[in-house]
């Protein structure tokens, strides 16, 4: 079995089984188009599994087939229809099929998902225009075939620029141009949306199935107008996120965890593998292993936390520590060149699956709840200055440090009290994630550096009273 790993900087995280996912993609059983009972052609993406440019490759057909219809004025020229799905696909303007730039959404959730919204509507558009040029479907089908497409699109309608109005609805144009125009419009937008909860979004394989009653991604409807509603009402959490992804590639699954595993890999939040400061707290990756070893008839797996409602896990103070004065911060303690790998270990029994982050240093072997870790960095804060350091000290009687490895021998999470406790990692990213995962998610600041005025910025981080940890 080929073990997978996944590098952060220079340390490995390894885990399950490695997919050679490349052979499924662009396999489909039969063609986009096919006759109907009218001998005209209809169009429908054949069932099998798809990655985001794949899917773009089906849709231009259609694009080319308006071409060949709206005949010799536009002569083949795709500018016009093109630049209504890029103004679709944008997040502000007047057609926008998805607005979130005039909401300016501010929680951590928003912003991430607003970002991917701009990267994944720019490169769809990019490879719609890059296949266009390439005229395959022209050269596959032929102008008669493309001329006798016609299918009635069930939608509410998408707005299109001014020039595109002009030239759907010209004289060459008309209801039949419309209706295969909106689809082509409606299947971008469901593959944006269906796209958006990953990182690694182009990567993605998803499995389509024929349906009689949906054309293409229309089977994602349902799923996805639970989604936007939880996004445009601000109320988006983790768990929705998990929930929408699952539904995008036809996991079969019905409860969410932090994670899952499907038939074409497992799909994770999408710090795992990434410098913790920088990483993104609510996106999810997908990665090509089996987590859980599982034929492909029974691969699907929800990924649990150890504790469903932290607020009621086992907590442990840290004690003291080693004592230090305001004067004498930052300290650099221990440096930890190893561990240089980490690995997931499932636990799986019969209700329920939770994953461990283990790590082996020389002081021994540790783990975490990989659940819990990611738990704890979606709630960590970072330095910010919004209040009187000084006062910020005077409210905590103590400060002192702590071995990372004595914070990671302890069982439940780790909390106190009261003080100011400081807790360095040698610049080892894997210890780092494994503290976030052992703490209690309350009042925990990364660091950058520790100098002077990051420190005084950290101190009025966070809700402001009780214990702070400083990670750095």
């Amino acid at each position: 079995m080929q073990e997978y790993q996944l590098a952060l900087k220079d340390k490995r995280i390894a885990w399950g089984k490695a997919l050679d996912i490349e052979a499924l993609i662009g396999k489909y059983r039969g063609d986009s188009f096919r006759q109907d009972v009218n001998a005209a052609l209809d169009w429908n993406l054949p069932a099998g599994v798809y990655r985001a440019k794949e899917v773009v490759i089906e849709l231009d057909k259609m694009l080319e087939a308006m071409l060949v219809q709206l005949g010799e004025p536009v002569n083949g020229d795709p500018t016009v229809l093109l630049d209504s799905l890029q103004a679709n696909l944008a997040i502000s303007g007047r057609v926008s099929s998805l607005p979130l730039g005039p909401l300016a959404l501010e929680d951590k959730a928003g912003v991430e998902i607003t970002a991917q919204a701009v990267r994944i509507g720019e490169q769809l558009v990019s490879w719609a225009r890059e296949i266009n040029a390439g005229k395959k479907a022209f050269a596959k089908y032929g102008p008669e075939a493309l001329g006798k497409l016609e299918f009635r699109s069930h939608c509410y309608g998408h707005p299109l620029i001014p020039e595109a109005v002009a030239q759907v609805w010209g004289p060459f144009g008309g209801p039949r141009i419309m209706q295969i125009y909106n689809e082509y419009l409606h299947q971008f937008v469901l593959l944006r949306d269906a796209l958006l909860p990953f990182a690694n979004w182009e990567e993605v394989p998803f499995e389509v199935k024929e349906y009689t009653e949906f054309k293409g991604l229309r089977f994602l409807e349902p799923a996805r107008e639970v989604f936007l509603t939880q996004l445009l009402g601000k109320k988006l959490t983790h768990k929705s996120i998990v929930q929408y992804a699952q539904s995008v590639v036809s996991s079969g699954l019905s409860k969410a965890g932090y994670g899952f595993q499907y038939r074409l890999g497992t799909v994770l939040p999408a710090g795992l593998g990434e410098p913790a400061r920088t990483a993104a707290h609510y996106l999810l990756k997908w990665h090509p292993v089996h987590t859980i070893a599982a034929d492909d008839e029974f691969a699907a797996v929800s990924f649990d936390y150890e504790y469903d409602d932290y607020y009621a896990a086992p907590r442990i103070e840290t004690g003291k520590g080693t004592p230090v004065s305001k004067d004498a911060f930052p300290v650099t303690g221990e440096h930890y060149d190893e561990p240089s790998i980490a690995r997931l270990l499932p636990n799986a029994d019969t209700d329920r699956t939770t994953l461990r982050f283990s790590l082996e240093m020389e002081e021994g072997e540790f783990s975490v709840d990989l659940g819990q870790l990611f738990r704890g960095h979606r709630f960590l804060y970072r330095p910010q200055r919004s209040g009187d350091a000084g006062a910020a000290l005077a409210k905590r009687n103590s400060l002192s440090w702590h071995l990372a490895a004595d914070i990671l021998s302890h069982s439940g999470l780790v909390t106190n009290t009261d003080g100011i406790h400081f807790i360095p990692t040698g610049g080892n990213e894997l210890v780092l994630w494994a503290l976030l995962g052992k703490q209690y998610p309350e009042n925990v600041v990364l660091l950058d550096k520790g100098d002077e005025e990051e420190l005084e910025a950290a101190y009025v981080s966070g809700k402001g009273f009780g214990a702070q940890f400083l990670v750095l």
